[in-house]
């Protein structure tokens, strides 16, 4: 199982029913494929720094999402034919940045020390 993120921006003209439908679609694609549905943060509405799709406005949603890329390719296919996202990516996180630490390599065992003597050898 592996971290990722996923951003999605919906139109800003949905009403709450619809955001929230789009919600539960993502988090239960993911569940149904084997992965875990993490946090899900809310931006709001926001401003494009430019026109996309004729809009100016999007409403963001931040996904935390724990699954194998066959569940995130699913729900990466899934979001670009949803009418009503604006734009998505899916991004897998490293695992110092997930929280995650991989288990420390096992130490080396421990070479006997030399005893220096007066040859130089």
């Amino acid at each position: 199982m592996r971290p990722y993120e996923v951003m999605v921006i919906l139109d800003a003209g949905l009403e709450e029913d619809a955001i929230r439908a789009s919600i539960d679609r993502v988090t239960e694609l993911v569940s149904a494929n084997g992965g875990t549905p993490g946090k899900v943060d809310r931006w709001g509405k926001r401003r494009f720094a430019y026109e996309l799709h004729h809009k100016w406005e999007g409403y963001y949603l931040l996904f935390d999402v724990t699954g194998e890329p066959a569940a995130l390719a699913e729900v990466d296919r899934m979001l670009s034919l949803a009418d009503e996202v604006i734009r998505h990516k899916v991004i897998r996180l490293p695992e110092k940045v997930a929280g995650r630490q991989r288990p420390a390599p096992a130490a080396p065992e421990a070479a006997p020390e030399a005893t220096p003597n007066g040859n130089g050898a």
